[in-house]
C-alpha cells in the first residue's frame, strides 16, 4: 500500500483505465453512489459491490484501496452486515464512513454503542491529531474545527488496538480514527456530501495520496477506450440504436458515430407523446454536430408512428396498462424498422452504471442479475441481437461530460430527464391527441420561462401534468370550464429522494398567467409541493 503522500500526475496516455481501482463496499447508504461519483471526479475508476462480496471477485478486481459506505443498520445488533474478511486480507488502505467506521471498530477489537445524543445534519468536527487523512479538512480551518455532515445513532466508544483518535464532535468523542501502520481510517461523518467542508479533498487524499491511484479516468481517455472496445466487439457488423433524444441515447449515438461511422443506423420513433418540437430539435442538434465535424456522419431514420401509438392508447386510463402499451408498441415499430435493415448484428443501448447497480444487490436482497435491456425491453430476444452498451460504467454526470467532449450541444446534454413513455404518463387518465397537444404547449411555456429566468439549471427536473378534472374559470366576461394543469419542479442529487423546488411566487404566477391566457383548453394551474418521499417525481 502507498502511504507516502506523493501524488501521481494525471496521465492521458494510459492504456488501462481500470488499473488501480477503488472498491466501494455498499452497506445500504443513500450516499453510496455519491461516494463513487466523488472518487470518479478525481480521475480514479471505482466500482460498487454489495457488502457480501466474494473473496474471488475482490481478488480479481484488485483494488488499490477500499471504501466502506454508511448504512441504515446498527452494528450493535448481531445479525446486521459486517465487513468481509477478504477486505482486510487484501492488504490495501481501507476507509470506513459512518456505519463502515463502526463496523471496522467493532470487528477489529473496539467498541460501539448507541448514542444518547444522535447527530443528524451539520456538526462541528474538532481536530485531535488529524494525521494524513484529515489534514485537508483542517488546513484552512480556524480554531482547528470543520463543518461536517453527520447522520448516525451509534458511536464508537472504544478504539481498536493500534488506532488513535484523530477528531471528535459534541456527541461522538471518537468522530475519526486511524491506524496508519495498516492503512485503516474511519470517519463518523459523510465527506461525500457537499455539506461537509472540503470533503472532496479528503476523498481525493485517500484515493490519490494514500492509495496511490493515478488520475487517469478522464473524458478523453474514456472516449478513446470506449471506441476501441466497440470496434473490437462489433467487427464488421451493422449496429442499430433507438435514438430517443435523451442524454444517454444521444451520447451513445455520438460515440458510435466516431467508433463505427456508417455502420450505425439510428431509429427515432415519433410516438406522438414527445415534447414540443422535440423531433426537429434532435434532428437539428445532430445535423449541427455533423456539420461542425464533431461527430461522424449519422444515418437517422425518423419513423412517424403517432397514429399507431394513439390508436392503441384510446380508452386506456390505468397508468401501468398505458406503460405496457407504449412499450410494446415501440418494440413493434422498432422491430419492424430494424428488420428492414441488412447485416444488423448488434443493438446499442444507453445502459448506465446506476442501472447495473440496481440489478446487482446483495444476496440478502435481490439476486445478482444484471439488467441487460432496460431501455428497449424485449428487443434483444426478439431480434436475436448482441448488445453494445458503451456507457454501462458511467454515471449520468459522466455521460454528460462525455457528450460535451464529443461536441454535442449543451442544450441537449443538460436537458431534464424525460420518461420513456413520454407524455403518456403525464396525461392522467386516457391519452387523447387533443390532451397531448395542450400538455405540450403548457410544458413548453413552463420550460421557456424557466430558461428565461435562469432557473432551468437550478432545478433537476421540471414539467407540466394534464389532470383529468375540469375547473370553472372566468376569462374576460366569459365562463370557462376546462381542464387543470399541474406544474412540477424538483431539486435532487440522485433522484432517489427529491425536494419540491421553491420557485419564486412571482415566477409561478407568470407561468400560470401565460398558460391560462395562451391555451383556451386550460382554466386553472396548480403547483405541486410534494417531496419524494412520500410522493414520486412523476405523477404516474
Amino acid at each position: 500500500m502507498s502511504l507516502s503522500g506523493s501524488r501521481q500526475p494525471i496521465r492521458e496516455d494510459v492504456t488501462d483505465l481500470h488499473s488501480q481501482p477503488i472498491l466501494i463496499v455498499d452497506f445500504g447508504s443513500q450516499y453510496t453512489q455519491l461516494i463513487a461519483r466523488r472518487v470518479r471526479e478525481v480521475g480514479v475508476y471505482c466500482e460498487i459491490y454489495p457488502f457480501d462480496i466474494d473473496a474471488t471477485v475482490l481478488r480479481e478486481f484488485a483494488p488499490s484501496g477500499v471504501i466502506l459506505s454508511g448504512g441504515p443498520e446498527t452494528v450493535t445488533s448481531g445479525n446486521t452486515p459486517r465487513i468481509p474478511q477478504c477486505v482486510f486480507d487484501a492488504n490495501v488502505p481501507v476507509l470506513g464512513i459512518c456505519y463502515g467506521m463502526q463496523a471496522m471498530a467493532a470487528q477489529l477489537g473496539g467498541a460501539v454503542a448507541s448514542s444518547n445524543r444522535r447527530e443528524f445534519g451539520h456538526a462541528q468536527l474538532i481536530s485531535q491529531s488529524p494525521g494524513a487523512l484529515l489534514a485537508p479538512l483542517f488546513a484552512q480551518a480556524e480554531n482547528q474545527t470543520a463543518n461536517v455532515w453527520m447522520s448516525h445513532g451509534d458511536k464508537v466508544t472504544g478504539l481498536p488496538p493500534g488506532f488513535e483518535c484523530t477528531a471528535s464532535s459534541d456527541s461522538a468523542p471518537i468522530a475519526a480514527m486511524e491506524d496508519r501502520a495498516h492503512g485503516y481510517f474511519g470517519v463518523q461523518f459523510h465527506p461525500e456530501v457537499t455539506h461537509t467542508d472540503r470533503g472532496g479533498q479528503l476523498i481525493e487524499t485517500f484515493v490519490r495520496d494514500i492509495c496511490g491511484s493515478q488520475g487517469q479516468w478522464t473524458p478523453a481517455n474514456i472516449v478513446d477506450d470506449a471506441i476501441a472496445k466497440v470496434r473490437a466487439q462489433v467487427g464488421s457488423d451493422e449496429v442499430v440504436l433507438g435514438l430517443s433524444g435523451g442524454v444517454d441515447s444521444s451520447v451513445v449515438a455520438a460515440l458510435l458515430s466516431r467508433a463505427i461511422g456508417p455502420k450505425l443506423t439510428c431509429i427515432f420513433v415519433d410516438n406522438g407523446l414527445l415534447r414540443q418540437g422535440e423531433r426537429q430539435q434532435v434532428q437539428d442538434a445532430f445535423a449541427a454536430a455533423m456539420a461542425q465535424g464533431q461527430i461522424g456522419k449519422l444515418d437517422i431514420v425518423v419513423v412517424d408512428a403517432v397514429a399507431e401509438f394513439l390508436e392503441h392508447l384510446a380508452g386506456v386510463e390505468d397508468p401501468e396498462a398505458k406503460r405496457k402499451i407504449i412499450g410494446n408498441t415501440f418494440i413493434d415499430v422498432f422491430d419492424r424498422e430494424a428488420g428492414a435493415l441488412e447485416n444488423v448484428g448488434w443493438l446499442a443501448q444507453g445502459t448506465i452504471y446506476p442501472d447495473v447497480i440496481e440489478s446487482a444487490a446483495s444476496k440478502y436482497g435481490n439476486a445478482h442479475v444484471i439488467k441487460s435491456h432496460h431501455n428497449v425491453g424485449g428487443l434483444p430476444e426478439r431480434m436475436k441481437l448482441g448488445l453494445v452498451e458503451p456507457l454501462r460504467e458511467l454515471f449520468k454526470d459522466e455521460v454528460r461530460k462525455i457528450g460535451l467532449h464529443l461536441g454535442l450541444p449543451e442544450a441537449l446534454i443538460h436537458r431534464h430527464p424525460f420518461p420513456g413513455p413520454g407524455l403518456g404518463v403525464r396525461i392522467l387518465g386516457e391519452v387523447r391527441p387533443a390532451y397531448a397537444e395542450v400538455l405540450r404547449q403548457a410544458d413548453a411555456i413552463f420550460i421557456d420561462e424557466l430558461r428565461a429566468a435562469n432557473l432551468y439549471n437550478q432545478v433537476s427536473q421540471a414539467f407540466a401534468v394534464y389532470l383529468p378534472v375540469k375547473s370553472v374559470g372566468v376569462v374576460g366576461d366569459a365562463r370557462r370550464y376546462e381542464h387543470v394543469i399541474a406544474l412540477r419542479a424538483v431539486e435532487t442529487v440522485d433522484f432517489m429522494t427529491a425536494r419540491w423546488a421553491h420557485l419564486p411566487y412571482a415566477f409561478i404566477e407568470r407561468v400560470s398567467n401565460r398558460i391560462i391566457n395562451e391555451i383556451a383548453a386550460v382554466s386553472r394551474v396548480v403547483y405541486d409541493v410534494s417531496s419524494k418521499p412520500p410522493a414520486t417525481i412523476e405523477w404516474e
